[in-house]
């Protein structure tokens, strides 16, 4: 069987280009690599195109959109999961813009594609007298209670 030029670039994406030149985490490097795990499911559940038979002709702006409307609809994913995938997506297209420049116009509109806007949700802290109530609660007759009181104020 042939490798697709799907799989070559994706493979020299992941390898060479995130952690090679870009010099990426392998933590975000695996959550590029489960981005395109979703995709190569999404594009076998529903445009019904096998991984061994999925090609960069296959993809599209609009094959794009449909993946990220079933992260949403189909995974109950929200708009940040969305956009983490889409980020992803994004640097991928950015690579192909230099490694495969004949389809630079279908890059482009993918890489048109806005985020989502999505609500951040507020960190709430302590107040002042919650601290102190909290840092007063260790028996300091003990030696835990000591111990207690000495590492929390470190913190």
């Amino acid at each position: 069987m042939e490798t697709t030029d799907f799989a070559k670039q994706l493979s020299a994406f992941l390898t060479r280009y995130l952690a090679g030149e870009r010099n990426c985490s392998p933590n975000t490097i695996l959550a590029y690599k489960d981005t395109f795990i979703l995709f190569i499911n999404f594009m076998n559940e529903c445009k019904h195109i096998e991984a061994q038979k999925l090609t960069l002709g296959c993809i599209t702006r609009e094959v794009v959109l449909d993946f990220l409307d079933w992260i949403q609809k189909k995974r109950q994913c929200g708009n940040a999961t969305r956009n983490y995938r889409l980020a992803a997506l994004h640097s991928f297209f950015s690579y192909l813009q230099y490694e495969n420049p004949e389809r630079m116009h279908e890059w482009q509109k993918i890489l048109s594609i806005k985020v989502k806007r999505h609500e951040k949700k507020n960190i709430n802290y302590l107040p002042i007298d919650g601290i102190k109530l909290l840092l007063e609660q260790p028996d300091l007759t003990t030696r835990n209670g000591l111990r207690n009181r000495y590492c929390s104020a470190l913190a």
